[in-house]
């Protein structure tokens, strides 16, 4: 793994990474044909211009840039570290502008930033269980985001009926070229301004829920197993 990393470190070897990264995504979907259930949520607060935090897991990242109008600016919240640079580097060849921070390196000032992106009107991508787990359960970062931005929070979770499972924490799902898939979204949560600490825990959990609601529905309509979530941190061992 030591020699690995150390070949990571070249930048130029992460620029072309990244590149053939971007290109395969193409691949993917320039080959398979995906459908989408739920469409008309997006589309409603496309049609009213109004920005939304596009929430999705850290496993299901790889084909959601396609699941985007592209006619609608949007930004992802990237983390500050190699991996999150890999991630930053690869959506910007499929023109995705990225914001880098999380919430153990720079996570004050990227949130700043994508409160301001909102206010202008532009749309955050935000995977709620990033950068590090526990998989599939939301943090409440991004329920925090969506009271004082004001913008609605709206889930989505991609299947594809032929893929790979990496045996990684977040259970990384890798599409083949040359598939099928479903996109699946959900409906729009909204956080009110003046939310407690229970309100703004109901809404996580609500978050939570529903991304896994529309994960599992789309491994469903695919016909593939369903990745179960990590235990909730409470139930952890030490």
């Amino acid at each position: 793994m030591r020699p690995f990393k150390r070949i990571l470190e070249n930048d130029a070897i992460r620029a072309g990474l990244c590149w053939l990264g971007a290109l395969y995504i193409r691949l993917v979907h320039a080959t398979s044909r995906y459908s989408a259930v739920g469409g008309e949520i997006p589309r409603a607060l496309w049609d009213q211009r109004r920005p939304f935090i596009l929430c999705f897991w850290h496993g299901r990242l790889l084909m959601i840039p396609y699941c985007w109008d592209k006619r609608h600016p949007i930004r992802t919240l990237t983390s500050d570290h190699r991996d999150g640079r890999l991630v930053a580097r690869t959506t910007a060849h499929l023109g995705i502008p990225t914001l880098i921070g999380s919430s153990s390196r720079g996570g004050a000032r990227a949130f700043r930033a994508m409160v301001r992106a909102l206010a202008q009107g532009e749309s955050i991508g935000i995977t709620p269980d990033g950068p590090r787990g526990p998989r599939m359960r939301a943090q409440a970062g991004i329920v925090k985001l969506a009271r004082l931005s004001g913008a609605p929070i709206v889930p989505v979770g991609y299947s594809t009926r032929r893929r790979r499972v990496l045996d990684t924490w977040d259970r990384f799902v890798v599409a083949p070229p040359f598939s099928r898939g479903v996109f699946v979204w959900g409906d729009a949560i909204e956080v009110e301004p003046d939310a407690d600490r229970d309100s703004i825990e109901r809404a996580r959990q609500a978050v939570e829920t529903s991304l896994n609601a529309v994960t599992a529905e789309a491994d469903r309509l695919c016909g593939a197993a369903p990745v179960a979530p990590a235990p909730p941190r409470s139930e952890r061992g030490p």
